[in-house]
């Protein structure tokens, strides 16, 4: 029993609660309120018709009270507790007001971090988190540790609070908007790059990078928070730092700022070495690229101390983890074409890791929703390492100019396709590509322009390839 989450769960049932969201991330939630007869409201701007048939049903079968559609929110007085969806920001003016007269805002995450009995590992940055959050799930597993993967990823675990036991490992995936107002912070921390994202929706560049800071500045001294040396803005995190600070970085890249890194996992060319020792031979490992040898870096700095086998039978077990679904996954060979589905790569940066991953010459697939981002850092590692672009979605324009605009200075030119639909595109690149190339799907933008969300937009680009 996880006596926390038990007397958190009597607490609540004295209270008024107010969920926003009824989605994937808080539906278990609902479900355990409503289980142990506390007064809940869930708001959420979808109308009861276009929820999921799963959660409609809940709602109904189980009359709870709701508060639906265009005006939802009106209603969100007065509630002692409110539990925000992710994406629903502390800022929103409700939720202002609410926090001002006194109400507890709160998440599903937040309330995990607080009341897991296990140690916690929590994962953030603008690209590579996902990734590293499962290579650091698939180590433990393979060192014999039991597991729960959660956050942006795995499963809500809120509901799993009551079975985990003190010898578990928590390991989360936390996004920018998860970490907004958190105030609580993992024992072991990991921020592996910050780039500009999420500028659509987050008021400033600097209220995105604070957010980000959020999962280590209620960290203690005993605590470990893992940075990267290599990233201008996460190496100056130390500054903040409560605990013990390690790094992980590129020893090919300068930092004159980070000059001690003894006692770290590092890169150094394809190896991957601890005090000049070879841990690892990354040409022996499924995943590609630096970017992603960079991620088991910082996996292991973050749980060094859990490693108790052989680097020989550490290597057996990271050589066999593969490409997180949707982040340079290899799809299909046709006619000596390799096609690669990197669809979450939902910006520049991210896209750029990938131009980078491969030797081969690329045929770059890329457009979709804008993020108010700028394209221009990615003009020249394109026109420098794709033989044909080909553009769609919303920002096929914008992506365009900022191509041409390189070619103009550089004097470099490749050809370049804009296409109206995701089809289209998949088959002018089936036409244009050549054996040994590599057909990339690294969109550098958002989905929201055509599909649900880049999940979708990649299973379907991964069945438009099957069929050819």
């Amino acid at each position: 029993m996880n006596q926390k989450y038990l007397e958190f769960i009597n607490e609540l049932k004295t209270k008024r609660i107010a969920i926003i969201g009824a989605g994937v991330s808080n539906l278990p939630l609902i479900k355990i309120l409503t289980e142990n007869n506390c007064n809940i409201t869930v708001f959420d701007q979808k109308e009861l018709t276009d929820m999921e048939d799963n959660t409609r049903k809940y709602l109904t079968d189980n009359n709870i009270t709701t508060s639906l559609g265009n005006n939802y929110l009106e209603n969100i007085k007065e509630f002692d507790v409110i539990f925000r969806s992710p994406s629903f920001l502390p800022t929103n003016p409700y939720l202002v007001k609410e926090a001002e007269r006194g109400a507890l805002i709160t998440t599903e995450i937040e309330q995990v971090i607080k009341l897991a009995p296990c140690p916690i590992i929590g994962v953030t940055g603008s690209k590579g988190k996902t990734t590293t959050t499962t290579i650091l799930n698939d180590i433990l597993k393979g060192l014999g540790y039991s597991t729960y993967l959660g956050g942006n990823i795995g499963t809500p675990l809120f509901s799993k609070l009551n079975e985990m036991k003190s010898t578990d490992i928590v390991v989360l995936e936390l996004s920018s908007f998860q970490l907004m107002n958190m105030p609580v912070s993992p024992q072991i921390a990991v921020v592996t790059n910050i780039s500009p994202d999420h500028l659509d929706i987050h008021g400033s560049y600097e209220e995105y990078i604070n957010a980000k800071k959020n999962l280590f500045l209620n960290q203690m001294k005993d605590d470990i928070l893992v940075l990267n040396a290599d990233d201008e803005i996460v190496s100056k995190f130390r500054e903040d730092a409560k605990g013990e600070v390690r790094y992980f970085k590129n020893i090919s890249i300068a930092n004159n700022d980070i000059k001690d890194i003894n006692n770290n996992f590092i890169l150094n060319g394809k190896m991957i070495e601890y005090n000049g020792k070879v841990v690892i031979d990354t040409t022996k490992l499924l995943l590609k690229g630096n970017h992603n040898y960079l991620n088991i870096c910082a996996a292991l700095n973050a749980i060094k101390d859990y490693i108790n086998i052989p680097y020989e039978e550490l290597e057996a077990i990271i050589k066999d983890i593969k490409s997180v679904p949707h982040r340079l996954e290899f799809v299909r060979n046709i006619n000596n074409v390799k096609w690669y589905n990197d669809s979450a790569s939902t910006t520049p940066d991210k896209s750029l890791a990938g131009l980078y991953a491969f030797d081969e010459d690329i045929v770059l697939i890329a457009g979709g929703y804008d993020k108010n981002i700028s394209y221009e850092p990615m003009a020249k590692p394109i026109l420098e390492r794709v033989s044909k672009l080909i553009l769609f979605g919303d920002t096929k324009d914008k992506i365009y100019r900022a191509v041409m605009n390189e070619s103009r200075v550089s004097g470099k030119s490749i050809p370049i396709y804009v296409m109206d639909t995701l089809e289209e595109v998949i088959e002018v690149a089936n036409k244009v590509s050549i054996p040994g190339e590599v057909v990339l799907f690294s969109p550098a933008s958002a989905s929201f322009d055509m599909f649900k969300n880049a999940y979708q937009r990649g299973d379907l680009f991964k069945s438009f390839v099957e069929k050819l």
